[in-house]
């Protein structure tokens, strides 16, 4: 089986530098979020996925996004087995440096 398509946090930023349209989900925990997600991300808690696979469109591809990438690629390969699209940020929000939203 081959692995997850993935995305380094340099390449994700230099994406949305260029006004690219992403789908970005943030599935850490709300305590997580609250200090700062990537603009323009959605966030889903990792434990409500599987609850909101209706928010997956078949047409889009989503970049993952969690702490340290570990969780997100557990959600990408769910996912992924759902017939969605994904991408997971390597490093997660660890490797960062771009700007954030509170």
């Amino acid at each position: 089986m081959e692995g997850l398509n993935l995305i380094t946090p340099e390449e994700l930023q230099q994406k949305l530098e260029a006004g690219e349209k992403l789908e970005i989900v943030d599935v850490r925990e709300d305590e997580e979020v609250a200090q700062g997600m990537i603009p323009g991300a959605k966030h889903i808690k990792m434990g409500d996925v599987a609850m909101n696979l209706d928010y997956f469109e078949d047409d889009k591809e989503y970049i993952l996004v969690c702490r340290s990438s570990r969780r997100s690629e557990s959600v990408g390969w769910f996912l992924h087995d759902h017939g969605v699209k994904v991408r997971n940020m390597v490093g997660g929000m660890l490797e960062w440096k771009g700007e954030l939203m509170f």
